[in-house]
């Protein structure tokens, strides 16, 4: 664990210009203490770690140091393999390209780990569109991708409702959920989300536009390129607005009482972050009745909803408000007792 420790040390200082002791230790998920003793170790081992001190300091390899220790072990080369989506790149264009990364890495590694690609593939394999959709590729997602690869702004028309409207957008990344394509842009200052089927048209410059002499870039971005913001975070980002977006749907309010069954199973069977919620904000107000009830207060995204999905507590919840959701589970309690009696 140890030597795998100071290798994946000395990979990282390979790859920046420096690093903090905080950051190191993140990294190794180790304490600060034992970043500074594995420095002192590769020090003693003859790799020339040097140490900036003060507040802006850090640790930095001297020189122009390359280690020579990049080997692949069988399970990080089999991970490698793994990490590709191939009928997502196929979608964007890339297969080409990630086939040939994939046989100079196979030529790469050695000859006992050679079958590392086959083996992963026949293992684990990713079906990303949900049940009962036909996938289909948009149509211009290729030169969408090319685009988000290529740092390059585009004008894009797409359908909002009924309309068809025009936008410059910056493509930083694209996502795929549920067997549908997603793209982030920032378009006026302010990222955004667009679905990629909605796109009809969508016009990339050819490299020369707003450039110099042959498509030269200046440091504001020429060829019609943007500067990225590097603080931007494709994973946080998509997270935050997903999230938001569940919420949004969440418009109706419901009063349930549910027993200590019922609390376990209605993250189940609702939206499960307003079920947590709803479930957290009882506890730490009323509580439980002396029954061990518990009366939360879930948002929902309609009555008709509501009744569908709270339909599989069965007894173990009651439905106190609003009033016409309440006396359409009574009739159906009533129904389900005559069919049993």
């Amino acid at each position: 664990m140890r030597a795998a420790r100071l290798i994946k040390m000395v990979l990282l200082l390979q790859a920046r210009p420096s690093m903090t002791g905080p950051e190191l230790a993140q990294e190794l998920e180790v304490s600060e203490r034992t970043v500074a003793r594995d420095v002192l170790s590769l020090s003693e081992a003859g790799v020339p770690v040097y140490a900036d001190r003060g507040r802006s300091g850090g640790y930095r390899l001297i020189g122009g140091y390359r280690t020579r220790l990049t080997g692949l072990g069988r399970s990080e080369a089999e991970a490698l393999f793994l990490s590709g989506v191939p009928s997502a790149l196929r979608e964007m264009g890339l297969a080409d390209a990630a086939s040939a990364a994939r046989l100079k890495v196979s030529a790469a590694l050695l000859p006992e780990l050679r079958d590392a690609a086959t083996g992963a593939a026949q293992r684990f394999h990713l079906d990303a569109p949900a049940w009962y959709q036909e996938p289909r590729t948009p149509a211009l997602l290729p030169a969408v991708a090319g685009a988000v690869w290529d740092d390059r702004r585009i004008t894009a028309r797409y359908l909002r409702k009924d309309t068809e409207v025009e936008r410059e957008l910056e493509p930083y990344g694209l996502v795929l959920k549920a067997g549908v394509w997603y793209l982030a842009a920032r378009a006026q200052g302010d990222f955004r989300v667009y679905r990629v089927d909605r796109f009809t048209a969508v016009d990339v410059p050819d490299g020369r536009e707003d450039g110099g002499e042959d498509g030269a870039e200046g440091p504001t971005g020429g060829g019609g390129r943007f500067i990225r913001d590097e603080a931007f975070d494709l994973p946080a980002f998509w997270a935050e607005r997903a999230a938001q977006f569940a919420r949004s749907l969440l418009r109706e309010e419901v009063v349930v009482r549910l027993s200590a069954h019922g609390v376990r199973r209605l993250p189940h069977v609702t939206e499960r972050a307003a079920a947590e919620e709803a479930i957290d904000a009882a506890r730490s107000g009323d509580g439980p009745d002396a029954q061990g009830q518990l009366t939360v207060r879930l948002a929902v995204e309609s009555a008709e909803v509501a009744y569908a999905q709270l339909l599989g507590l069965g007894p173990e919840g009651e439905v106190l408000h609003p009033p016409a959701l309440r006396e359409r589970f009574a009739a159906a309690a009533r129904r389900t007792a005559a069919l049993y009696a």
